[in-house]
C-alpha cells in the first residue's frame, strides 16, 4: 500500500506491504532524514494528526502496519530531534541552536524584498463605505453591505476587471485559517516541479531511466490560467528612457534588447499589488538584425551592474527587460506593422521559453515556501505596433507552469509562433527525458469545456500572465539624464574619457568644486552639473575607467540618484570631497586647453561660448522646430517616420517622404 509522509522537511511517499514491520517504514524515514537534515534515527515520532498525539516509534517495535491501523492512502506526520555538531541529539525546542534551525526551517531567515515586508504588516482588506440603500445602523456601526472585504473577494475582482490575484492577494487567500502562531509552521507555496525525483524516496529502484515508480515520476499536468501574478503593474519613471532606447531602432532598423534597471514598490490600484517601477535601461552587447537579434546569456557585466544599481539611494535591481518588434508598413512608412493580437500572438512560444529560462534564474525570496524562494518577478516588455501602426508597450509575465515545463526540458519552440511543443520522451543515459501526460481545457464551438491533449502542441496562451503598464502622471525618475551615450551601440553612439572631460570643463565642474562662496550663478552650475551626473550610463562607464574607486563610486551613485539633488545646492559636497573626483577634476583642467568651443550635453545656449552669436541659436531651434534637426554628425532625423537618415539624403530611406 501507498503511505504519505509529512515532516518540516518535506513530503514522501513509500509503497509498503501491509503485513510490513513498523521498522520498515522507520529504516526508510530515518535513511532520507538522516541524509537530507542529519536527523537521528532514535528520536523519529509518527502521528496521525500535524499536532498532538506524537509516539515514539521505540514502542511500537514488533508490529506491522495493517495493525496499526493503517491504510492505503494514509498521511503520518513524522517528528525527530536534530543531532549536534558531536552526534548527539539537540532539542527542537526554542533553546536550537542557530544552526540547526537555518537548516530545519530555511524559509524562516529569508530575507525578503522590502514591498513583501510592506504587505506582509497590512491585512490588505479592501475598505467600503455605508451603503445608503441597505445599511441601517449608525455612522459608527458596520454590518455585511459595509465591512471590508477580503483581498481576494471574488466579486470585487470581476467587478474591477482583475484578472489575476496580487501575489500577497492570493497568499491571504490559501493561508490555512488557523491561529498566527500556527501559520509559519508549514509555508503554503511548493515551487512546481515536473522532474522525476532522483533518488526515488522508495528507494526500491535504479534512479531513472532505468527504473521509474508512482512515487519518483511526476503527475499529469493539466495547463490553466494561473490565478495569481507576481507583479502587477509596470511602471516606465519617464517616457525619455523609452524615447532613448527607440533611437537606436530608428537609427538602424534593427531590433534591439535591455534590461530594466529599477525597484518594486506597493501597487495601491490592486488589493495588496506590487508594481516594477524602471529607472534605466541597460543595453548589453548584442546583434541586432531587421527580424530579431542575437544576445549573450548570461552576459558578461550582470554582475557589475547589479552592484552598481544597489549602490542607488533606492537600492535597485533587474526587474526584466525589454526588446523591440518592429516591421514599418510598406503602405505607409510612417506606422509599424500591426502583428501582435489575438488572432495571431501575443508572445512567441520561443520567447516564453526565453521568459521561463530568465524567471527561474532569479527567483523571489519567500518566506512562503519550504524552498525560500517561489516564482518570479521579472517582467517581459515588447515595444511592438499597436493597431493603429504607433508604438506601444506590452508586458508579460509566464506561469509558474511554464517555468517547470522549461527546467524539466519538457517543451520547445515551434516554427508557428503561437505554438508550443511538447517535446518526445528520451530513455537515453545521456539525455534522459520523462514527459508526463499534458493536457489543457478550452470551450468548443458549443461552449462547452473539453479537455484535450496537448500533446504534440498546445497554444502559448496557457503559459502566459498579462502584465499592465503605464507611465507616471507626474514623472520624477531617480536618474535625471538621458544625453549620455548608451553603452554597446558600435558606430552609432561610443562611449569615451574624452567626452566626459570636454563636458565637465564646459559645465566649469573644476571651478565649482572648488568655490567656497556661492552666488546664484554658481548654484544654477551645481544644479546643471548635478543633472548631467545623474545618467545611469555615465556612472557605468565612470567605472569601467579605473578613475573612481570602489568606494568613491558608492558616493558618486548614491549623489547623483538623491530624492534632494536639484533642490539642495550642497548635495554635490560629499562627491566634490572624495579623492577620485579630484583626480577626475586633475584630468579635466589638464586636457581643457586643447578643447573646441563645442556645447556640452544638456547645456543651455547661455552657458556655451559667448563668441557663438546668438542668431546661430536662433537658427539651429528654428531648423528644430521645422523637423530638419541634427542629432549627430552626418545625420538628418525624418520629421514623418523619425528614421536618422545620412547628411546628404533628401528623402528619408524608410517611408520615402521628403526630409525638409
Amino acid at each position: 500500500m501507498l503511505l504519505r509522509i509529512r515532516s518540516k522537511d518535506g513530503n514522501f511517499r513509500f509503497e509498503i506491504p501491509p503485513t510490513a514491520d513498523i521498522s520498515v517504514l522507520v529504516n526508510k524515514v530515518g535513511i532520507i532524514l538522516e541524509t537530507t537534515v542529519d536527523a537521528d534515527p532514535a528520536s523519529i515520532t509518527v502521528s496521525n494528526k500535524p499536532r498532538g498525539n506524537e509516539t515514539s516509534v521505540s514502542t511500537l517495535k514488533g508490529r506491522n502496519l495493517q495493525t496499526l491501523g493503517l491504510k492505503h492512502g494514509d498521511m503520518i506526520f513524522v517528528g525527530y530531534h536534530p543531532k549536534d555538531s558531536q552526534g548527539s541529539t539537540t532539542s527542537t525546542s526554542i533553546s536550537t541552536p542557530s544552526s540547526t534551525r537555518l537548516q530545519s526551517n530555511i524559509w524562516e531567515t529569508v530575507q525578503e524584498d522590502p514591498v513583501d515586508i510592506y504587505w506582509r504588516s497590512k491585512d490588505g482588506k479592501i475598505p467600503r463605505g455605508r451603503d445608503a440603500r441597505f445599511c441601517k445602523h449608525g455612522a459608527n456601526g458596520m454590518c455585511d453591505y459595509c465591512m471590508p472585504l477580503e483581498p481576494y473577494d471574488t466579486a470585487y475582482q470581476a467587478e474591477h476587471s482583475i484578472k489575476h490575484l496580487s501575489y500577497h492577494a492570493y497568499l491571504h487567500k490559501i493561508m490555512p485559517k488557523t491561529s498566527p502562531a500556527a501559520t509559519p509552521a508549514i509555508p503554503p507555496l511548493t515551487p512546481l516541479t515536473y522532474k522525476v525525483k532522483d533518488p526515488c524516496p522508495s528507494g526500491g529502484h535504479p534512479p531513472w531511466p532505468a527504473g521509474i515508480c508512482t512515487a519518483c515520476q511526476p503527475s499529469a499536468i493539466t495547463l490553466q490560467s494561473q490565478p495569481f501574478r507576481m507583479v502587477d503593474h509596470l511602471e516606465i519613471a519617464s517616457p525619455e528612457i523609452i524615447e532613448r532606447f527607440l533611437q537606436a531602432w530608428r537609427a538602424t532598423g534593427l531590433q534591439r534588447f535591455g534590461w530594466l534597471i529599477g525597484r518594486y514598490e506597493p501597487y495601491e490600484k490592486v488589493p495588496m499589488g506590487i508594481k516594477a517601477v524602471v529607472e534605466a535601461v541597460y543595453e548589453p552587447p548584442q546583434e541586432g538584425e531587421l527580424d530579431g537579434l542575437t544576445l549573450g546569456i548570461p552576459w558578461e557585466d550582470e554582475p557589475r551592474i547589479r552592484e552598481l544599481a544597489k549602490m542607488a539611494s533606492t537600492p535597485l535591481s533587474i526587474v526584466g527587460y525589454i526588446f523591440t518588434d518592429l516591421d514599418p508598413d510598406p503602405e505607409d512608412r510612417t506606422k509599424s506593422i500591426y502583428k501582435r493580437h489575438h488572432q495571431s500572438f501575443f508572445v512567441s512560444s520561443l520567447e516564453a521559453i526565453f521568459a521561463a529560462t530568465i524567471q527561474k534564474a532569479d527567483p523571489t525570496p519567500s518566506r512562503s515556501s519550504p524552498t525560500g524562494t517561489f516564482g518570479s518577478r521579472i517582467v517581459t516588455a515588447i515595444l511592438t505596433a499597436t493597431e493603429d501602426g504607433k508604438v506601444d508597450i506590452s508586458a508579460y509575465q509566464v506561469s509558474e507552469q511554464a517555468c517547470a515545463m522549461v527546467d524539466a526540458d519538457m517543451i520547445e519552440a515551434s516554427v508557428e509562433p503561437g505554438i508550443v511543443r511538447v517535446k518526445e520522451e528520451d530513455r537515453s543515459q545521456s539525455g534522459a527525458r520523462y514527459v508526463p501526460d499534458v493536457f489543457f481545457r478550452y470551450k468548443n464551438e458549443y461552449n462547452l469545456e473539453v479537455k484535450k491533449s496537448a500533446k504534440p502542441c498546445f497554444p502559448v496562451e496557457y503559459l502566459l500572465v498579462n502584465v499592465t503598464h503605464g507611465f507616471p502622471q507626474s514623472p520624477s525618475p531617480l536618474f535625471r539624464s538621458t544625453q549620455f551615450p548608451i553603452e554597446n551601440r558600435p558606430g552609432l553612439e561610443d562611449q569615451r574619457i574624452e567626452d566626459v572631460l570636454r563636458a565637465l570643463a564646459r559645465l566649469g565642474a573644476p571651478q565649482i568644486s572648488d568655490d567656497s562662496h556661492k552666488s546664484s550663478s554658481d548654484v544654477l552650475k551645481r544644479l546643471e552639473l548635478a543633472k548631467w551626473l545623474s545618467d545611469l550610463h555615465l556612472v557605468s562607464f565612470l567605472e569601467t575607467t579605473q578613475l573612481v574607486s570602489k568606494d568613491d563610486m558608492k558616493v558618486l551613485v548614491s549623489t547623483v540618484t538623491s530624492p534632494s539633488l536639484l533642490g539642495d545646492s550642497p548635495a554635490l559636497e560629499a562627491l566634490f570631497k572624495t579623492e577620485s573626483w579630484q583626480t577626475l577634476m586633475t584630468f579635466t583642467r589638464e586636457s581643457a586647453p586643447s578643447l573646441p568651443s563645442t556645447s556640452a550635453p544638456g547645456l543651455s545656449p547661455s552657458h556655451m561660448d559667448e563668441d557663438i552669436p546668438r542668431e546661430v541659436f536662433d537658427q539651429i531651434a528654428a531648423n528644430e522646430a521645422g523637423g530638419n534637426s541634427r542629432v549627430g554628425s552626418g545625420t538628418k532625423v525624418c520629421p514623418h517616420c523619425t528614421f536618422e537618415n545620412p547628411e546628404e539624403q533628401t528623402d528619408c530611406e524608410v517611408c520615402g517622404l521628403p526630409l525638409g
